[in-house]
């Protein structure tokens, strides 16, 4: 295998139109697979504005400001109960016979709290009652050796369990119907909601290369940010932007831009996550350093090997397997997980893992996140984007519904393949607009590597 640079143009693969919307059919549809799956009678899911997919994807509704419940019932009922601020803004949920109550203990201190002050009351106003199964979600679950004996506690404030628990029978937790790696509703999704992610993971690294082609030695960080070209769209974790040299240490990723010069030879990390995907990049603001370029095509070949191995039917724990060898014959390691499932939040959960026999399966729409370590201080690597496995029936019907996207989509692949040199099963769909493209050097932002 050769690794080398070469100045690459990278292909417009076609305007990216907005995606026609979920019709409340579809998320009542969720709902009914949801509880159904539960097993209970009812079925509560919580939601804030840091883990607001699960009501997302079952509702089309997330809370701002303050929390919210949705609630799952008999004969189809579906409730959404949140505070003051959120009751006008949850009408903007599709989902049929959509019934909204007031509970005045998720909205924020201060407020009014005069009109539904206990959440008990508002609970038994939607229908709970004694002897009624419940089962929650919370935004994540713990794993069997994560807690000794008896029932694990659930992720959802302790206020809202006990008050559930004050008004229901049994409450049991199931999260898992929604987040289990393999089998959680979010895990696997539809030709639909494929479009949907995929024009907004096109619109996340459009919005990376806007910033990584233009920065130059002098912007600040902020600078460097603002050409972005960022449209209003919503964000599923915080934007990214920050740099450093030798002298300040480790180039903290995760960290917003700021009012830091950037300056030649500094590492620049950056990245945007939309409802739908998110696109990572890192490299050295240089146009040329020789030791760098090493490091990063060996990290390329980690990436590549990704590409060779992920397909419908594969293990998780294999392809982390082959990740991790491939990583480790260069001296390097993945920070996390190579790969997660991804969605409204950034991060769902994983089936690769080691050890994971869950399969990849069609629909899954998920992260290739292989964050390269060790790296040295001042120096920062990193290429990540978004893709969804499909099979040969997921990928007709895209055709068919989605013309447009399956279009780009086979535009990117035949880029990836013809120009790239990445080997990729037929099941690999990309959808980030810049797809495996890693320029080392910003200051030369069209030498990519490619492999032959």
């Amino acid at each position: 295998m050769t690794i080398r640079l070469r100045e690459i143009t990278i292909p417009d693969f076609g305007p990216i139109s907005a995606p026609a919307p979920l019709d409340g059919e579809r998320y009542a549809q969720r709902c009914r697979s949801a509880r159904a799956s539960a097993g209970t009678d009812w079925l509560i899911l919580y939601a804030d504005r840091e883990h607001l997919a699960n009501v997302m994807f079952l509702s089309g509704f997330e809370p701002r400001f303050e929390e919210a419940l949705l609630l799952l019932g008999p004969q189809d009922q579906h409730i959404i109960i949140t505070g003051n601020e959120c009751v006008s803004y949850a009408a903007r949920s599709p989902l049929p016979g959509l019934e909204v109550q007031l509970s005045q203990t998720m909205s924020l201190l201060g407020q009014d709290r005069s009109r539904a002050p206990k959440l008990t009351d508002v609970l038994r106003d939607a229908g709970i009652g004694p002897g009624d199964s419940v089962g929650v979600v919370g935004w994540k679950y713990l794993g069997a050796e994560e807690w000794d004996g008896g029932e694990p506690p659930s992720f959802l404030p302790a206020a809202y369990l006990e008050a559930i628990r004050r008004v229901a029978g049994a409450v049991t937790d199931r999260t898992d119907v929604m987040l289990h790696p393999e089998t959680g509703q979010r895990s696997i999704i539809d030709a639909d909601q494929i479009a949907i992610f995929e024009a907004a993971a096109a619109r996340s690294s459009e919005m990376v290369w806007n910033a990584l082609s233009q920065i130059r030695p002098g912007d600040r960080e902020w600078e460097a940010a603002a050409r972005m070209t960022y449209r209003g769209e919503p964000f599923n974790v915080h934007t990214m932007l920050a740099s450093g040299n030798a002298a300040t240490g480790p180039v903290i990723g995760l960290a917003s831009p700021g009012n830091r010069v950037i300056e030649r030879g500094d590492g620049v990390s950056t990245a945007v996550g939309l409802w739908g995907g998110l696109t990572a990049r890192a490299g050295l603001v240089t146009d040329q350093d020789a030791g760098f370029e090493a490091l990063a095509a060996n990290y390329y070949e980690g990436l590549l090997s990704w590409y060779a191995v992920a397909d419908i039917g594969v293990a998780g724990g294999e392809l982390h397997s082959h990740v991790s060898e491939t990583l480790a014959r260069n001296g390097l390691g993945s920070m996390l997980n190579p790969g997660h499932l991804t969605g409204h939040e950034e991060w769902s959960n994983t089936p690769i893992r080691p050890g994971s026999g869950e399969p990849i399966r069609s629909g899954m729409h998920m992260q290739v996140d292989v964050i390269p370590t060790p790296v040295q201080d001042g120096w920062a690597l990193n290429c990540e984007d978004s893709v969804v496995f499909a099979d040969a029936v997921l990928r007709s019907e895209l055709a068919d519904r989605h013309p447009d996207v399956w279009r780009r989509m086979e535009a990117r692949r035949q880029f990836m393949t013809e120009q790239l040199g990445v080997r990729l099963a037929p099941s690999v769909l990309p959808l980030s607009s810049a797809p495996m493209c890693l320029p080392p050097c910003w200051l030369r932002s069209d030498r990519i590597f490619s492999c032959a």
